[in-house]
């Protein structure tokens, strides 16, 4: 067992926390023991839980900001799960064609960018975008098949009727769309090995050079995984390499990916969108995933990522994903926390780093163990964060930190100093008797009413999402009585601020508009008045998490009466990108 030495910036368990209530929680001694020895035998035990990082000297050169949000200008942005997006050309999972379709969409209403969900590969079968076997590589479910050159097309292919059963499905089939998409993507792959052009094949001799290692490796696990069809942790030592047309094919799949990706980056540029492209960046990976296994090294595999008890989830959450090793980040350079960064930040105008708190300290779950016995560790936070900086001004990509939950004094200040902006859900922006003043909102932020793991406006006012869980067995953390007096709290906030006498989607988008924050997210399953929610934590079999398809086809979407509201109402507002 390898000793690992302390680094001077500091990096070790805590053994002690504040939880979300204030109360300090100790941790057990046997979870430190389990911690230490999952971190290499010794892993040092940090300070008690500062509740300040005050003191700290200020940033030589913080991360970028775009020029249009230098000078002060209010901005919105259109949130989209892209998988969900229904629309008379793709496959029953949203595509990059889709996507470039809402980036017209989103210059129509005056947008500044269209936001997404995490775009990272995922093992077969998964259907979280934050649960990615790689977060260097891309979904290749996101494919627009029929916008591929070498594709011969669907009739060719044989797979009409199947394609045909995908796009009326209620919800997306991953299994069927991943098998239907891998064999149009092997029959084009075949195109190109026997017929391609030479500008084509040239391109992707360019591609695969600069992607370098990295690549080949992701390449050849996912054709061993396909021949083994287990965990790579059970395969053998001495695997023999998997066959270069089979590696090949899956070195061809990213490149499409990549293409069409940056294609709806180019597109975004081309029709003035201020910020472009929103990306999102998961907080881990698979623990049998590619990452993990193209750099062992690089991750503490041997703990999960999660999050301590707290008012909603008292049994407190295990994310099933791993993090990177402090120690091995530092000893390296954060190569490997590097490499990922731009595996965003290149096609991107911003990031979203999910869970940004884990760049101080994360709640870390020995194997096996329940939420409950983990334990925070602390990560070299003021390094991690000059590294972010100095990757958002390569790439000239604003940073976005989700800095919510149980938030150490000091820490969204500094995350705030080094150019990483602030995130603020106005469900949880509560007052007493009412919600934040719009004034009060923090500038350099994204503010937004909700998230993919909260309730939709509709689900809110309704009270749709405490019935549905309780229907589930969920605990919603809230009462009836509970989300009454929430709701009464936002009509008097919006009545006590002249918005609005009613209690709306439009009257709050009007509230959020009216922040000092600088950019505010809309979700489309608000426009479209959905009750349902992306996902509820917590739950895997007993909620749809992740699967819902939206019911307006994107080609109605554009001329879709709450787009047009909304749209308007932030025009009035001065949050018109192109006004």
């Amino acid at each position: 067992m390898s000793v690992l030495r302390p680094h001077r910036s500091g990096w070790g368990i805590l053994p002690s926390y504040f939880d979300a209530r204030g109360e300090s929680q100790t941790i057990e001694p046997a979870t430190l023991v389990a911690l230490q020895r999952a971190l290499g035998g010794r892993a040092p035990l940090a300070g008690a839980d500062a509740r300040t990082s005050a003191g700290r000297a200020a940033p030589a050169e913080p991360g970028y900001m775009p020029p249009v949000l230098r000078d002060g200008r209010r901005l919105w942005m259109l949130m989209v799960q892209l998988y969900a997006v229904r629309s008379q050309g793709n496959w029953g999972h949203g595509d990059f064609g889709d996507l470039r379709k809402l980036v017209h969409v989103a210059r129509q209403s005056g947008a500044a960018a269209v936001g997404l969900n995490p775009l990272h590969a995922l093992p077969p079968g998964q259907a979280s975008p934050y649960s990615p076997s790689s977060r260097l590589f891309l979904n290749p479910l996101y494919i627009d098949v029929d916008a591929v050159p070498e594709f011969p097309g669907i009739e060719a292919c044989g797979l009409s009727a199947e394609v045909s059963r995908l796009r009326r499905a209620e919800m997306v089939d991953y299994p069927a769309v991943r098998a239907v998409k891998l064999a149009a993507l092997r029959a084009a792959y075949r195109a190109f090995r026997e017929n391609g052009h030479a500008e084509r094949r040239a391109a992707f001799e360019r591609y695969q050079a600069s992607e370098g290692e990295p690549l080949a490796r992701f390449a050849a696990f996912e054709a061993l995984r396909e021949r083994s069809g287990t965990p790579w942790r059970r395969w053998p030592a001495n695997i023999p390499q998997p066959p270069a047309e089979d590696a090949g094919f899956h070195a061809f799949v990213q490149w499409c990916a990549h293409e069409q990706l940056q294609d709806c980056a180019d597109a975004a540029k081309a029709a003035g969108l201020p910020i472009g492209l929103y990306l999102d960046i998961a907080v881990g990976v698979d623990p049998d995933g590619a990452d993990t296994w193209i750099d062992r090294a690089s991750f503490a595999s041997e703990l999960s990522i999660g999050a301590p008890p707290d008012i909603y989830n008292p049994a407190g959450q295990d994310w099933g994903l791993v993090s990177f090793h402090p120690q091995v980040l530092i000893e390296t350079d954060f190569s490997a926390f590097r490499r990922m960064l731009r595996a965003t930040m290149r096609y991107a105008g911003a990031i979203r780093i999910d869970h940004a708190l884990g760049l101080n300290r994360l709640f870390l779950i020995p194997r096996a163990a329940k939420a409950t016995q983990g334990a925070y560790v602390q990560f070299p936070f003021e390094e991690m964060l000059a590294v972010v900086a100095q990757e958002s001004r390569k790439q000239q990509c604003l940073v976005i930190g989700e800095d919510l939950g149980t938030v150490p004094e000091g820490v969204s200040q500094r995350l705030n100093a080094w150019g990483i902006w602030g995130y603020r859900v106005a469900l949880f922006e509560r007052e007493g008797d009412r919600f934040r003043h719009p004034e009060r909102f923090p500038e350099h932020a994204l503010v937004t009413f909700n998230t993919h793991d909260l309730p939709t406006f509709s689900g809110w006012s309704s009270g749709h999402d405490l019935r549905m869980k309780a229907g589930i067995g969920v605990d919603a953390g809230e009462t009836d009585a509970e989300r009454s007096r929430a709701r009464e709290a936002m009509t008097a906030t919006l009545a006590g601020y002249d918005i609005g006498p009613e209690l709306s989607f439009d009257t709050v988008v009007k509230y959020l508009a009216r922040s000092r924050s600088q950019l505010l997210a809309v979700q489309i399953d608000d426009i479209l008045e959905l009750a349902d929610q992306p996902n509820i934590p917590g739950t895997i079999d007993t909620h749809p998490n992740w699967r819902r398809r939206l019911p307006v086809d994107l080609e109605d979407f554009s001329r879709h009466a709450g787009l047009a509201r909304v749209a308007d109402v932030l025009t009035a507002e001065g949050r018109n990108a192109f006004r």
